[in-house]
């Protein structure tokens, strides 16, 4: 049986962990409207006080204005600084200046973009960038490599999408953001699930059967997934996984950075 039910002790461990990785320091979330963001921030809110959480929403003319709406609306909620900047300006200044044409090398920048506000600030002012990530993205490489994958910590980064959502719930994000289509907001028209192919639902079954080291075959008999869509995640985990990996450096040495020698 894949059983993805939310661990009861996952609530206060991300907040424990929260604590004991921020320390002192304040810290700045790019909120998106999305239910990750919305998450990622009362967590850190609920971990530190809302005086020491800065939210960032970064729209362009893609972001759909019911997000950027949710995002205001939140804030609101939760009581923290909340600033508003618009990227198209500098996003165009560097699809113009770089001669830019392919979209997806469009969606990317505006991702990077995004990190370089939010390293920005939080240098500036002494923050540590809570990144939103979560498992189900980060297993499979749906995310933008030192875009809205780089943080410095990541308080979703081990619960599935679907526990998101059960976390979500329990930390009374708004429903209207939880029953949200999930979408990235890169592209106009675009959504997680039509660019993943499949239902959270299901992906996240597949990578939690991938989690218990059992075969495409075994999974798609116990969950009911055709075999090939299962195969089709796997793939998808090996081609990204540059992505979770910081860097590949040749071993020459005793210990060899990010192989043999981790933090």
């Amino acid at each position: 049986m894949i059983d993805l039910k939310l661990p009861d002790f996952a609530l206060q461990t991300i907040i424990n962990y929260i604590r004991d990785f921020v320390g002192d320091k304040n810290v700045v979330v790019g909120l998106s409207g999305g239910i990750d963001s919305a998450v990622v921030a009362k967590l850190c809110v609920e971990a530190l006080s809302k005086d020491r959480v800065l939210l960032v929403h970064m729209p362009d003319s893609t972001t759909p204005p019911e997000d950027t709406e949710d995002a205001r609306e939140f804030v609101d909620l939760l009581g923290c600084a909340y600033r508003e900047i618009n990227i198209d300006e500098s996003v165009k200044a560097m699809v113009s200046l770089l001669g830019l044409k392919s979209p997806l090398s469009v969606a990317n920048l505006k991702a990077r973009t995004r990190m370089t506000i939010l390293y920005a600030i939080a240098n500036e002012e002494n923050r540590l960038v809570a990144g939103t990530s979560n498992k189900s993205e980060l297993l499979i490489g749906y995310f933008t490599k030192y875009g809205d994958g780089a943080s410095d910590f990541a308080p979703i980064g081990d619960l599935y999408k679907t526990q998101v959502r059960e976390l979500a719930r329990l930390l009374e994000i708004p429903e209207k953001i939880i029953t949200k289509t999930p979408r990235a907001g890169l592209m106009l028209g675009q959504t997680d699930e039509g660019e993943i192919g499949m239902r959270y639902d299901d992906l996240d079954r597949i990578l939690y059967g991938m989690e218990l080291s059992m075969t495409p075959e075994e999974i798609s008999i116990i969950t009911g997934i055709d075999i090939e869509a299962v195969k089709r995640v796997y793939s998808m985990h090996e081609k990204s996984r540059h992505k979770r990996v910081m860097l590949y450096i040749p071993k020459i040495g005793i210990r060899t950075v990010n192989t043999d020698w981790r933090e």
